[in-house]
């Protein structure tokens, strides 16, 4: 199974419509691979806050149809990141599309763990309630965004769905790139699953990011890391080794939940 993830870099000079455009390229580059992979919101920048009322797009809107018709001129799967959905009945969201092979929305992850702090995406977003499984032919892609990836019960939730390749876009700042190497690995040894984190170069709204995206397998071991300026990785990934990784070593077998709280053991 061959994935590419593609680090696009965000320039502030750059218009959106243009950024479209050059990422639906960059997918159509990608023709052989089984699957692609954008960041978190590229086409806007994850935190142009501002921004993000008057940049926001139905799901059917034009960062939709340029990945859909991208990604059948490819003919790969294709998670195209994620983008600032409006939602007419409701708040915005940061929403994640991902594309099957002939073009079509194959499912939508709304992001659960919102960033900010009381500030920013937390309270102009509204949360996800879903975890949310895509079957391809090869694997079971769980999906996360960016923040998302410090919550290492979510990622349970997904290995109970079935997930064995863990998909994780992001808009990740320069200054915190020690805990999202660390974090990648984490989730990949935790749950012996595929890890495909994919994040952004440039800067959002003046935040330096992070780019680095990585690829790690099961064991734990970066298969692939990019740098810190626009780049694609594109890794063989082999199934099997989740199965086999699993059996080898069965931790996942020895999980207890429901133990009682302290306050509540005899």
């Amino acid at each position: 199974m061959r994935a590419s993830l593609i680090q696009i870099g965000v320039n502030p000079d750059e218009s959106i419509e243009a950024r479209r455009l050059r990422a639906a390229s960059l997918v159509r580059e990608q023709r052989g691979a089984d699957l692609v992979v954008l960041p978190e919101l590229w086409p806007v920048g994850a935190f142009a806050y501002e921004s993000f009322a008057t940049e926001a797009e139905s799901l059917d809107g034009p960062t939709y149809e340029a990945m859909s018709k991208a990604a059948a001129d490819a003919g790969v799967w294709l998670h195209a990141g994620s983008i600032v959905e409006r939602d007419p009945d409701g708040p915005l969201y940061n929403t994640s599309l991902v594309f099957s092979p002939d073009g079509e929305l194959a499912r939508t992850y709304r992001k659960i763990h919102r960033f900010g702090f009381d500030q920013g995406e937390a309270v102009m977003m509204g949360a996800g309630e879903e975890l949310v499984t895509v079957r391809l032919p090869e694997a079971t892609l769980g999906l996360a965004t960016c923040y998302d990836l410090r919550f290492p019960e979510l990622f349970r939730g997904l290995v109970d769905a079935g997930a064995t390749v863990l998909v994780i876009p992001a808009g990740w700042p320069a200054r915190r790139r020690e805990h999202w190497t660390l974090l990648a690995r984490a989730r990949a040894v935790e749950n012996q699953s595929y890890v495909l984190a994919c994040g952004t170069a440039g800067t959002h709204a003046g935040v330096e990011q992070a780019g680095h995206s990585i690829v790690v397998d099961p064991w734990g071991e970066v298969l692939a890391v990019a740098g810190p300026a626009e780049e694609t990785l594109t890794v063989d990934l082999d199934p099997a080794k989740v199965t086999e990784t699993r059996e080898q070593f069965p931790a996942l077998k020895d999980r207890r939940l429901g133990l009682p709280a302290p306050g509540n053991r005899r």
